[in-house]
């Protein structure tokens, strides 16, 4: 990635977290903090296991968005894909809208290394199913909720509501994985006002480009059903593992917590919380995705906004850490450009 754009994603990245930082409860946050002693430690070494499991899914979709046996061979190694993923990752916590600072810097750090329409089809493809893995996440724990929680008509209702456009998006994703998502994403882009000329012409002048993109994300699913499943359920089990933070910041409040309990409260939560997709690191959609889930599943009210106060601290520390290793990255660039270019014999 050119220096140029390393150094306006990092200054981006910064300029948010800066004012995020700056709308904290800072007498809150470290009453909070001395609260949850050592658990805090947890939530945030948690998250470094985690991030594990989202590298692996990306790892694998690369490794196997390939034509052939060289493009298998790729210079891509596992742990530089960690720290772009905790970069993405940080950037999209810090972007309204989510998708539009995280996946543009996945697709020019991973360009350099194996071209830019394979690492525009492993993102999408990511993206794809990091997306269709919270919707199985939804449904799945909306069924947990009908088996272990008493269910009033109001709730029955609702979860039912959750499950059928949580399955109509499953049926949508699976369409885009057989056929593709580049060409008609760029159509879709079309109808919006403003957009149409700019999207045909997109569409007419890279038409070959988004072809091989669409044939490299339909091979995933078509050609390797296997590998689609495994990438699938190391998604999938994140979000389950990840209930693992709620787990532990409730510890600080109850001598026994239930885990199933902690498993529905991060559903119901990132459910609302993508609701509010449009707000910068969700603001205010995951404080009351916590207060409204915690609440209902009888826990008190403070129980909430102690968990949501916690894991907003988190996710300003990795941010700042993904903003960190994008600099760092930065710097080792221009140390081995330096170094390869002070090697090279000088003309006469």
């Amino acid at each position: 990635m050119k220096k140029k754009y390393q150094n306006a994603f990092f200054l981006f990245g910064l300029a948010v977290l800066i004012v995020m930082i700056t709308q904290l409860p800072f007498a809150q946050v470290w009453q909070g903090l001395q609260h949850a002693g050592y658990w805090f430690f947890a939530v945030v070494i948690l998250w470094a296991f985690l991030y594990i499991f989202n590298t692996g899914a990306w790892y694998i979709i690369i490794k196997n968005t390939s034509s052939s046996a060289k493009e298998r061979k790729s210079p891509v190694k596992f742990w530089w894909l960690y720290k772009v993923t905790i970069s993405g990752f940080a950037l999209n916590y810090a972007t309204p809208g989510g998708l539009m600072g995280g996946e543009p810097y996945r697709i020019m750090a991973l360009a350099p290394k194996i071209g830019t329409e394979r690492a525009s089809s492993s993102v999408i493809l990511y993206v794809m199913t990091h997306i269709f893995s919270h919707f199985w996440f939804w449904v799945l724990s909306s069924i947990l909720f009908f088996v272990t929680q008493r269910v009033t008509v109001f709730m029955a209702i609702l979860l039912s509501i959750v499950t059928a456009v949580c399955l109509l998006a499953i049926w949508f994703f699976l369409k885009g994985y057989k056929r593709g998502l580049a060409v008609s994403g760029m159509r879709l882009l079309s109808h919006i006002p403003g957009m149409h000329r700019r999207a045909n012409r997109f569409i007419e002048s890279h038409r070959e480009q988004l072809d091989t993109i669409d044939k490299q994300i339909a091979s995933l699913h078509n050609q390797n059903p296997r590998t689609f499943v495994s990438v699938v359920l190391l998604e999938l089990t994140c979000r389950f593992c990840s209930a693992l933070e709620v787990f532990f910041c409730l510890m600080v409040l109850y001598t026994s917590v239930n885990f199933i309990d902690c498993i529905l409260i991060i559903a119901f939560t990132t459910l609302f919380a993508n609701l509010l997709f449009f707000m910068p690191l969700q603001l205010g959609g995951r404080e009351g995705g916590f207060l409204m889930s915690t609440t209902g599943l009888g826990l008190t009210s403070g129980a909430g906004i102690f968990v949501a106060l916690i894991v907003r601290v988190r996710e300003l520390i990795w941010t700042a850490i993904g903003l960190l290793l994008i600099k760092i990255e930065k710097r080792n660039k221009e140390r081995n450009d330096s170094s390869q270019t002070s090697g090279q014999p000088q003309k006469p």
